[in-house]
């Protein structure tokens, strides 16, 4: 079948790039999948289609760009004219644009296939009704946040008008039934991406690394880790190094410039920007503990699954979708109260002082990464695309319940 997937993609800078890499990765090596017809952002370098696919073939159609008022347009034209058997949605409430208009047009396009009878699933990593606008950065003003949740509600009708509606957290599931009573919503983990082969969790001799990843500024920020190794450098002998890898969340410009002129001072300290593919690796395995400064959350972690992948120790706060995801797919971490830089410092301490217990944390995320990884992912979404090709979705999803 020939599959068509709306995405950013490698080397773009939008949030779920890198998801979309290996779940295409793992869809090309599916033999029920003859043709993947990517259909990305525009990038000023080539999509990064660096690995082997069986009997498959994967063209690129660049159709759009964030923030653009036509991509609804390009995005359709596209479909129409490539014809797929299936398209599928990899989005989240940003992914076309962080101005408003844009951003609502991007996510019009499911409702808008299913008036034209193009089958389509629709993958969406984040819900409205989970996320909290003041700390993601959105809107801090209450009337505005009212209209965001209004205009997000009806948005989100629409985006349920797709055949199946995937959400990473099954927590989601039942907050969507409840609120829209659709029963076209069904819960598929997020997955593991490359997972590799482990003989041991050792960690590189030198400096203690204590990682953080992701895209800061609204409800991650490194203040809080900055203070914590700080203060833990004044009580202990072990040689800490901080390494901030990643950029700018979308709503933040400006932010990791700013924290970095601020602690200019702090020895050990190194913000490596935008991480490319082949490049994350490194950044895991050299790390000792990977830290999650929130004070909130907005979906799935990526970051935790690759901790895991990679064998790591982490370090969170008991809160939202990472609660969700510890106890629901077996990662533990140690914990620690967000925003408070002297429990994260404790947090710290308790894992580069002992690692017997960090070994303990690192094998546990493994074994968790290992039990879902991407390639049983795809064969979930490939269940779903067959029954949608055979019409059969419906009494499909009915049986589901």
């Amino acid at each position: 079948m020939k599959i068509a997937i709306v995405t950013p993609f490698p080397p773009s800078k939008i949030t779920l790039n890198e998801y979309a890499y290996h779940l295409v990765k793992e869809f090309s090596q599916k033999e029920e999948i003859s043709e993947i017809l990517l259909i990305t952002d525009h990038t000023k370098n080539k999509k990064t289609l660096n690995f082997y696919t069986v009997d498959c073939s994967i063209k690129v159609k660049e159709s759009w760009k964030f923030n653009s008022y036509m991509n609804i347009f390009t995005i359709f034209s596209t479909i129409l004219k490539e014809r797929p058997d299936i398209v599928f949605f990899n989005i989240q409430f940003m992914t076309f644009g962080d101005k408003k208009i844009p951003a609502a047009l991007g996510l019009l396009l499911p409702f808008f296939l299913k008036l034209f009878k193009i089958p389509n699933i629709v993958l969406l990593h984040n819900i409205l009704e989970q996320v909290d606008l003041s700390k993601a950065g959105i809107s801090k003003n209450k009337i505005s946040q009212w209209i965001y949740y209004k205009i997000g509600a009806f948005l989100t009708r629409l985006i349920l008008e797709t055949d199946v509606l995937a959400v990473t957290i099954s927590k989601y599931v039942k907050i969507l039934q409840q609120k829209y009573h659709k029963k076209n919503i069904v819960h598929i983990p997020h997955g593991s991406f490359r997972i590799p082969s482990r003989t041991h969790f050792d960690i590189p001799n030198g400096p203690k690394k204590i990682l953080t990843f992701g895209k800061f500024g609204t409800y991650k920020k490194v203040e809080v880790l900055i203070e914590a190794v700080e203060k833990l450098r004044k009580k202990s002998k072990e040689t800490i190094e901080i390494v901030i890898a990643g950029t700018d969340s979308p709503n933040s410009i400006g932010y990791l410039q700013t924290v970095e002129k601020k602690y200019k001072h702090v020895k050990g300290l190194t913000f490596t920007g935008y991480v490319e593919e082949e490049d994350v690796a490194k950044i895991f395995e050299d790390s000792t503990v990977v830290v999650f400064p929130y004070s909130s959350t907005t979906g799935s972690s990526g970051v935790l699954h690759q901790a895991g992948c990679y064998g790591k120790a982490v370090i969170l706060p008991d809160i939202g979708d990472l609660s969700i995801l510890i106890r629901e797919e077996g990662y533990n971490g140690e914990f620690f109260k967000p925003t408070d830089s002297d429990s994260l410092a404790n947090a710290i301490e308790n894992i580069i002082c002992n690692d017997a217990y960090r070994m303990e944390l690192a094998i546990t995320n493994y074994k968790a990464a290992c039990s879902l990884p991407l390639t049983i992912i795809a064969d979930m979404y490939i269940v779903y695309f067959s029954k949608l090709r055979s019409n059969n979705v419906k009494h499909f999803l009915i049986g589901d319940e």
